[in-house]
Protein backbone atom coordinates (compact mmCIF):
# COMPACT_ATOMS: atom_id res chain seq x y z
CA UNK A 1 0.00 0.00 0.00
CA UNK A 2 1.09 3.70 -0.75
CA UNK A 3 -0.17 6.80 1.40
CA UNK A 4 -2.47 8.74 -0.39
CA UNK A 5 -0.88 11.92 -2.96
CA UNK A 6 -2.87 14.88 -1.19
CA UNK A 7 -1.52 17.95 -3.44
CA UNK A 8 -4.26 18.65 -4.63
CA UNK A 9 -6.41 18.04 -1.33
CA UNK A 10 -7.50 21.52 0.16
CA UNK A 11 -5.97 23.07 3.37
CA UNK A 12 -9.04 23.13 5.72
CA UNK A 13 -9.71 19.13 4.03
CA UNK A 14 -6.56 18.55 5.15
CA UNK A 15 -6.22 19.33 8.68
CA UNK A 16 -10.10 17.90 9.29
CA UNK A 17 -10.59 14.85 11.05
CA UNK A 18 -14.50 14.74 10.26
CA UNK A 19 -15.53 10.58 10.08
CA UNK A 20 -12.76 9.63 11.60
CA UNK A 21 -12.28 8.22 15.61
CA UNK A 22 -9.11 8.96 18.09
CA UNK A 23 -8.42 7.31 21.83
CA UNK A 24 -6.51 9.81 23.54
CA UNK A 25 -5.16 7.86 26.96
CA UNK A 26 -4.94 10.70 30.14
CA UNK A 27 -7.17 12.75 28.50
CA UNK A 28 -8.88 13.57 31.64
CA UNK A 29 -6.76 16.45 31.96
CA UNK A 30 -3.71 18.32 31.34
CA UNK A 31 -1.71 17.45 27.87
CA UNK A 32 -4.55 14.82 27.21
CA UNK A 33 -7.28 16.99 27.28
CA UNK A 34 -6.20 19.70 25.32
CA UNK A 35 -5.33 16.74 22.77
CA UNK A 36 -8.95 15.67 22.82
CA UNK A 37 -10.21 19.39 22.36
CA UNK A 38 -8.32 19.56 19.14
CA UNK A 39 -8.85 16.45 17.86
CA UNK A 40 -12.58 17.25 18.40
CA UNK A 41 -12.70 20.72 17.00
CA UNK A 42 -10.96 18.71 14.01
CA UNK A 43 -14.06 16.51 13.31
CA UNK A 44 -13.12 13.36 15.45
CA UNK A 45 -15.21 11.28 17.69
CA UNK A 46 -12.61 11.04 20.33
CA UNK A 47 -12.73 8.52 23.30
CA UNK A 48 -10.73 9.86 26.58
CA UNK A 49 -9.48 7.09 28.28
CA UNK A 50 -8.04 7.68 31.96
CA UNK A 51 -8.05 5.98 35.42
CA UNK A 52 -9.88 8.99 36.81
CA UNK A 53 -13.61 8.41 35.56
CA UNK A 54 -15.19 10.92 37.06
CA UNK A 55 -12.82 13.89 35.36
CA UNK A 56 -12.52 11.71 32.25
CA UNK A 57 -16.26 12.31 31.75
CA UNK A 58 -16.34 15.59 32.62
CA UNK A 59 -14.45 16.35 29.91
CA UNK A 60 -16.06 14.50 27.79
CA UNK A 61 -19.25 15.58 28.41
CA UNK A 62 -17.83 19.12 28.06
CA UNK A 63 -16.23 18.51 24.47
CA UNK A 64 -19.27 17.11 23.43
CA UNK A 65 -20.89 19.85 23.92
CA UNK A 66 -18.66 22.71 22.48
CA UNK A 67 -18.39 20.77 19.11
CA UNK A 68 -21.47 18.75 19.02
CA UNK A 69 -19.71 15.58 18.31
CA UNK A 70 -19.05 11.90 19.70
CA UNK A 71 -17.03 12.52 22.58
CA UNK A 72 -16.68 9.90 25.46
CA UNK A 73 -15.03 8.62 28.82
CA UNK A 74 -13.71 4.74 29.35
CA UNK A 75 -11.78 3.99 32.43
CA UNK A 76 -8.17 3.03 30.90
CA UNK A 77 -5.33 1.39 32.63
CA UNK A 78 -2.22 1.66 30.43
CA UNK A 79 -0.96 -1.10 32.60
CA UNK A 80 -3.69 -3.53 32.22
CA UNK A 81 -3.94 -5.17 28.79
CA UNK A 82 -7.33 -6.00 28.92
CA UNK A 83 -8.22 -2.39 30.00
CA UNK A 84 -6.73 -1.10 26.54
CA UNK A 85 -8.40 -4.13 24.99
CA UNK A 86 -11.77 -2.92 26.19
CA UNK A 87 -11.09 0.71 25.17
CA UNK A 88 -10.07 -0.07 22.05
CA UNK A 89 -13.48 -2.03 21.16
CA UNK A 90 -15.27 0.51 22.54
CA UNK A 91 -14.11 2.38 20.58
CA UNK A 92 -15.45 0.80 17.74
CA UNK A 93 -18.27 -0.35 19.11
CA UNK A 94 -19.58 2.95 20.06
CA UNK A 95 -17.73 5.73 17.33
CA UNK A 96 -17.43 3.45 14.50
CA UNK A 97 -13.91 2.04 14.15
CA UNK A 98 -10.42 3.43 14.92
CA UNK A 99 -8.23 6.14 13.07
CA UNK A 100 -6.34 7.63 15.42
CA UNK A 101 -4.05 6.27 18.92
CA UNK A 102 -2.84 8.55 21.39
CA UNK A 103 -0.23 7.53 23.69
CA UNK A 104 -0.45 10.32 26.60
CA UNK A 105 -0.52 8.91 29.95
CA UNK A 106 2.59 8.92 31.69
CA UNK A 107 4.54 9.19 35.00
CA UNK A 108 6.63 11.53 35.50
CA UNK A 109 8.65 10.73 39.43
CA UNK A 110 11.90 12.50 40.88
CA UNK A 111 14.01 9.90 42.51
CA UNK A 112 17.18 9.90 42.30
CA UNK A 113 19.08 7.30 41.70
CA UNK A 114 20.18 5.88 44.62
CA UNK A 115 16.74 6.03 46.00
CA UNK A 116 15.18 4.15 42.87
CA UNK A 117 13.64 0.94 44.16
CA UNK A 118 13.08 -1.94 41.40
CA UNK A 119 9.63 -1.71 41.61
CA UNK A 120 9.48 1.95 41.13
CA UNK A 121 12.09 1.93 38.10
CA UNK A 122 9.57 -1.09 36.97
CA UNK A 123 6.08 1.23 37.76
CA UNK A 124 7.43 4.28 35.27
CA UNK A 125 8.37 1.71 32.51
CA UNK A 126 5.15 -0.20 32.86
CA UNK A 127 3.16 3.13 32.20
CA UNK A 128 5.09 4.89 30.15
CA UNK A 129 6.97 2.09 27.91
CA UNK A 130 5.02 -0.94 28.04
CA UNK A 131 1.77 1.04 28.16
CA UNK A 132 2.49 2.80 24.76
CA UNK A 133 3.86 -0.87 23.19
CA UNK A 134 0.10 -2.69 23.84
CA UNK A 135 -1.74 0.18 22.80
CA UNK A 136 0.26 0.39 19.54
CA UNK A 137 -0.33 -3.07 19.43
CA UNK A 138 -4.02 -3.27 19.75
CA UNK A 139 -4.66 -0.24 17.66
CA UNK A 140 -2.77 -1.59 15.01
CA UNK A 141 -4.27 -4.96 15.33
CA UNK A 142 -7.94 -2.88 15.10
CA UNK A 143 -6.54 -0.61 12.03
CA UNK A 144 -5.19 -3.32 10.20
CA UNK A 145 -8.02 -5.47 10.32
CA UNK A 146 -10.35 -2.46 9.16
CA UNK A 147 -7.94 -2.25 6.39
CA UNK A 148 -8.08 1.70 6.01
CA UNK A 149 -5.08 2.28 8.26
CA UNK A 150 -4.30 4.92 10.98
CA UNK A 151 -1.84 6.69 13.04
CA UNK A 152 0.09 6.05 16.12
CA UNK A 153 1.14 9.03 18.22
CA UNK A 154 3.04 8.43 21.02
CA UNK A 155 4.31 11.38 23.60
CA UNK A 156 7.63 11.55 24.62
CA UNK A 157 9.39 14.19 26.15
CA UNK A 158 12.67 16.19 25.38
CA UNK A 159 13.74 13.88 28.35
CA UNK A 160 13.98 11.18 25.48
CA UNK A 161 16.93 13.72 23.08
CA UNK A 162 19.22 14.85 26.66
CA UNK A 163 19.18 15.04 30.23
CA UNK A 164 17.29 17.79 31.59
CA UNK A 165 16.66 17.57 35.53
CA UNK A 166 17.81 15.64 38.13
CA UNK A 167 15.95 12.87 39.74
CA UNK A 168 14.29 11.50 36.72
CA UNK A 169 16.50 8.30 35.43
CA UNK A 170 13.31 5.77 35.01
CA UNK A 171 11.14 8.46 33.09
CA UNK A 172 14.63 9.81 30.76
CA UNK A 173 14.82 5.74 29.82
CA UNK A 174 11.41 5.36 29.16
CA UNK A 175 11.36 8.86 27.46
CA UNK A 176 14.28 7.32 25.07
CA UNK A 177 12.59 4.26 24.85
CA UNK A 178 9.49 5.54 23.37
CA UNK A 179 11.60 7.01 20.20
CA UNK A 180 12.78 4.10 19.87
CA UNK A 181 9.25 2.65 19.71
CA UNK A 182 8.11 4.94 17.75
CA UNK A 183 10.94 4.40 14.65
CA UNK A 184 10.40 0.61 14.78
CA UNK A 185 6.64 0.74 14.69
CA UNK A 186 6.62 2.89 11.54
CA UNK A 187 9.06 0.47 9.71
CA UNK A 188 6.91 -2.71 10.68
CA UNK A 189 3.44 -0.68 10.33
CA UNK A 190 3.87 1.17 7.04
CA UNK A 191 2.62 -2.21 4.81
CA UNK A 192 -0.27 -1.35 6.51
CA UNK A 193 -0.39 2.41 5.73
CA UNK A 194 -0.49 3.18 9.41
CA UNK A 195 1.86 5.88 9.80
CA UNK A 196 3.58 5.79 13.31
CA UNK A 197 4.61 9.85 15.02
CA UNK A 198 6.17 10.74 18.19
CA UNK A 199 5.59 14.35 19.96
CA UNK A 200 8.10 15.69 22.11
CA UNK A 201 6.73 18.24 24.92
CA UNK A 202 8.87 20.22 26.90
CA UNK A 203 7.68 21.32 30.42
CA UNK A 204 4.33 22.64 30.27
CA UNK A 205 1.65 24.12 33.02
CA UNK A 206 -0.74 21.40 33.84
CA UNK A 207 -2.38 20.24 37.32
CA UNK A 208 -0.12 17.24 37.16
CA UNK A 209 3.25 19.19 37.02
CA UNK A 210 2.21 22.01 39.44
CA UNK A 211 1.41 19.34 41.93
CA UNK A 212 4.72 17.13 41.51
CA UNK A 213 6.50 20.61 41.47
CA UNK A 214 5.27 21.23 44.78
CA UNK A 215 6.71 18.06 46.58
CA UNK A 216 9.87 18.78 45.74
CA UNK A 217 12.72 19.44 47.67
CA UNK A 218 13.54 23.26 47.64
CA UNK A 219 17.06 22.29 45.66
CA UNK A 220 15.62 20.22 43.30
CA UNK A 221 12.61 22.45 42.57
CA UNK A 222 15.13 25.79 42.06
CA UNK A 223 17.29 23.43 39.73
CA UNK A 224 14.37 22.25 37.41
CA UNK A 225 13.14 25.79 37.53
CA UNK A 226 16.35 27.10 35.86
CA UNK A 227 15.43 24.53 32.76
CA UNK A 228 12.60 26.34 32.36
CA UNK A 229 13.51 29.39 30.36
CA UNK A 230 12.23 29.25 26.83
CA UNK A 231 13.77 30.59 23.89
CA UNK A 232 10.30 31.76 22.60
CA UNK A 233 9.66 33.71 26.08
CA UNK A 234 6.80 31.96 28.09
CA UNK A 235 6.17 28.62 29.77
CA UNK A 236 4.50 25.89 27.12
CA UNK A 237 0.96 25.32 27.89
CA UNK A 238 -1.04 22.15 26.74
CA UNK A 239 -2.27 23.90 23.44
CA UNK A 240 1.01 24.14 22.46
CA UNK A 241 1.48 20.27 22.38
CA UNK A 242 -1.85 19.69 21.29
CA UNK A 243 -1.43 21.88 18.01
CA UNK A 244 1.66 19.37 17.49
CA UNK A 245 -0.36 16.18 18.15
CA UNK A 246 -2.92 17.32 15.83
CA UNK A 247 -0.46 18.17 12.67
CA UNK A 248 0.90 14.62 13.35
CA UNK A 249 -2.91 12.96 13.35
CA UNK A 250 -3.98 15.18 10.30
CA UNK A 251 -2.97 14.82 6.70
CA UNK A 252 -1.42 17.45 6.66
CA UNK A 253 1.50 15.05 8.19
CA UNK A 254 1.02 12.18 5.65
CA UNK A 255 4.47 11.90 4.60
CA UNK A 256 5.70 11.67 7.43
CA UNK A 257 6.44 8.49 10.06
CA UNK A 258 9.23 7.46 12.31
CA UNK A 259 9.87 11.13 13.64
CA UNK A 260 9.88 12.57 17.04
CA UNK A 261 8.45 16.25 16.38
CA UNK A 262 10.03 18.38 19.44
CA UNK A 263 7.61 20.49 20.76
CA UNK A 264 10.35 21.80 23.13
CA UNK A 265 10.61 25.87 22.15
CA UNK A 266 14.22 25.19 21.36
CA UNK A 267 15.30 23.54 24.71
CA UNK A 268 17.14 21.16 22.47
CA UNK A 269 18.14 23.49 19.96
Amino acid sequence: MAVADVSQVALADLISLKGRTAVVTGGAQGLGKAMARRLAEAGASVLIGDLKVGPAEAAAAELADRYHGKVIAARLDVTDTASIIAAADLAGKNLGGLDIWVNNAGLYPNIPLLEMTDEAWDRVMAVNLRGMFAGCREAARRMIAAGRGGVLINVASTAGFAGIAPGISAYAASKHGVRGLVRQLAIELAPHDIRVLGVAPTYCETEGNAAALAELPDRVRSEIAATLNSRLGRVGVPDDIARAVLFAASDMAMFMTGSTLLADAGEIA
